[in-house]
């Protein structure tokens, strides 16, 4: 049984075990690890499924929830595969993970299903008070395989939700975030069914998330998303925000990759930095 979520390690410990040559890449690996340890004590390696930029930072975001989003409070939430459906058809072809080749039509009622374990595990999470408790619960949930994959059907869904809303808006000519043109300027998905048939139908399966799909869960969960590039050190892609230019509002949770393909999570901020 696989380790979704790895226990913490000591970030240089980490690096150094990784990154052991002399190469140009090598080295400035060191150098981005160095950089985030300024920061950040331990790291903890995420699961490599296609589904680690989701893992990352849906652990990251639960791991520091202190109350239910605003978004996951309204009542019509759980009614989205609904509403959705009954102004879409296209969206009955749908893939679930566990469940290839099931038609929306007869899974609608299990993504409402994702939907509410969404909110109950947030809900039940952002209620304990005690830090060591909150990490243990976020532990046990990332452990139980079912129920987390559940989750990220959940967050699929949910994404695709918001790429409809960007799309209609930017259509009706109200002003869209930049990443919503760049994400439908793409050949593959030049509108919202593309982008679930050519995309996130494949999310998890077949591929990960791209970049400009990052800022998309970013705006799905009204999140922002920090990333540290190991590989881009020393230029100004270094520390990357979906989206770039977030509202004040939102949390921000964190996460390293060295390839943007692959994430993995700091964790223990230092205390200076706290401060």
């Amino acid at each position: 049984h696989k380790l979704s979520v790895s226990p913490e390690m000591d970030i240089m410990e980490y690096c150094r075990k990784e990154w052991r040559g002399n190469t140009p890449v090598a080295k400035r690996m060191r150098k981005g690890y160095e950089a985030v340890a300024q920061k950040f004590a331990s790291i903890r390696r995420i699961r490599g499924d296609n589904f680690c930029a989701f893992r990352a930072t849906l652990f990251q975001a639960l791991s520091q929830a202190t109350q239910l989003p605003r978004w996951l409070q309204s009542e019509d939430f759980t009614m989205l595969p609904e509403n959705l459906l009954s102004k879409y058809d296209w969206i009955k072809q749908w893939q679930l993970k566990q469940k290839p080749g099931k038609k929306m039509g007869e899974i609608s009622d299990e993504i409402k299903e994702y939907l509410i374990l969404l909110r109950k595990k947030w809900k039940n999470i952002s209620e304990i008070e005690d830090p060591l408790e909150k990490q243990e619960a976020c532990d046990t949930l990332f452990k139980n395989e079912e129920e987390e994959y559940s989750l990220y059907e959940a967050l699929k869904f949910l994404m695709l939700n918001t790429a409809i809303e960007l799309y209609n808006a930017d259509k009706s000519g109200r002003r869209v975030p930049v990443f919503s043109w760049l994400l439908f300027a793409r050949d593959t998905s030049s509108n919202p069914y593309q982008l679930m048939h050519n995309h996130l139908n494949h999310i998890g399966h077949s591929g990960g998330l791209e970049q400009v799909e990052m800022f998309l869960l970013a705006y799905a969960l009204q999140y922002t998303i920090q990333v540290y590039r190991l590989y881009k050190y020393s230029t100004d892609e270094f520390i990357t925000l979906y989206p770039n230019d977030p509202e004040e509002d939102w949390p921000v949770v964190t996460l390293i990759t060295e390839d943007d393909r692959h994430y993995n999570i700091p964790v223990r901020m230092c205390q200076e930095t706290m401060l």
